[in-house]
């Protein structure tokens, strides 16, 4: 279904605008559709989860082993009660709110919290005057320049991979997503969200751990949580950090160009492409989060010349985690020691 108004590549980067009215024709969800996507995510997980109960007793080797594909199953449950925080999921607002906030118990993310939290990011992406929701903190040039000792200290320990994608994960959904950090002033929505999942969460780990033990369920439950966690923050990570992102100042700022411009096509093999729900297709996602995750495929089936906006495949992506800072004169994600350069470049002239 190839939109007259829309005729060529160049159309692209001229109006993200006209982009955003041609893919509303696909965010009409479907119930069925939506009912088979959590059989085929909540039933193979549960039996992987019983799988590695038995496997114990065989080798935990074997039981690590299977926690990789199980991470994936749950990296996909996130991804249901992500599309059902925009209303996009299922047809009716109710069946969203309930699915997502059952999800939320098995993914540790607190689904009025988050959904807020998520709204704030989507609506601010890009633009340089409202960091801080939702998105991974990112200083420019002339920022870190200015920072202390201790202030660059901690940034480069914050955008230390080990942190980023190890540590970090394990804080933000075990310990963070347990008080609504960021949200205090916002009323008792936050808070109810918040410890209703936490509520939720104890007596499911208080059931598993009487059934099956303590030490079984740990051994089971604690490798697939924090895998999960790590290919999650890895998602939204690259989803944003690549070199060609767009930020701009309030200013200059324009909602649709950051929608499209600033985040990548992640361009994945096809099981990581199932696995992550089409989350790689950001670029259209942020320009119309309405869209279920099942049809976004059927954007650019429809409209190939979306593909190569901001594309980025598997391997080109391994290259970003060394992105760490806005370069307002260079308009792209630098590394630390490219902006050094530039600092030393500036000084010699």
């Amino acid at each position: 279904m190839v939109n007259s108004e829309l005729p060529d590549t160049g159309s692209v980067q001229r109006d993200a605008r006209a982009w955003a009215k041609v893919l509303t024709q696909y965010r009409q969800p479907s119930n069925l559709r939506g009912s088979a996507e959590i059989l085929i995510t909540v039933v193979p997980l549960v039996a992987l989860w019983i799988v590695m109960w038995v496997t114990l007793g065989w080798g935990y080797w074997l039981t690590l082993l299977l926690a990789v594909p199980a991470a994936g199953f749950l990296v996909r449950l996130f991804m249901i009660q992500h599309d059902c925080g925009h209303g996009s999921f299922m047809r009716s607002r109710l069946a969203n709110d309930m699915i997502g906030r059952v999800s939320g118990v098995f993914t540790l993310t607190p689904y009025g919290h988050w959904q807020r939290m998520h709204a704030l990011h989507h609506a601010g992406s890009g633009n340089l005057d409202r960091r801080g929701f939702g998105d991974v903190h990112t200083l420019t040039v002339d920022e870190y320049r200015a920072e202390t000792f201790w202030g660059r200290l901690r940034y480069r320990l914050y955008r230390n991979p080990l942190v980023m994608f190890g540590f970090g994960p394990a804080y933000l959904f075990v310990l963070q997503h347990r008080l609504p950090v960021g949200m205090m002033r916002s009323g008792l929505k936050p808070w109810i969200s918040t410890l209703g999942t936490n509520l939720a969460i104890a007596l499911f780990v208080i059931a598993m751990m009487w059934i099956i033990g303590v030490k079984p369920f740990l051994l089971i439950h604690l490798p697939i949580v924090l895998l999960a966690a790590s290919i999650g923050i890895w998602l939204f990570f690259v989803q944003h950090q690549f070199e060609q992102t767009s930020w701009e100042y309030e200013k200059s700022w324009n909602w649709h160009e950051a929608a499209l411009h600033g985040s990548s096509h992640y361009d994945l093999p096809m099981p990581m492409r199932w696995f992550t729900a089409n989350i790689g297709l950001h670029h259209i996602h942020h320009l119309c989060s309405r869209i279920p995750y099942y049809r976004l495929p059927a954007v650019l089936r429809d409209h190939p010349m979306l593909r190569d906006v901001s594309r980025l495949t598997l391997f080109q992506s391994l290259g970003c985690v060394r992105l760490v800072l806005w370069d307002d004169a260079q308009r792209r994600l630098v590394t630390f020691r490219d902006a050094r350069r530039s600092v030393l470049a500036q000084a010699a002239q």
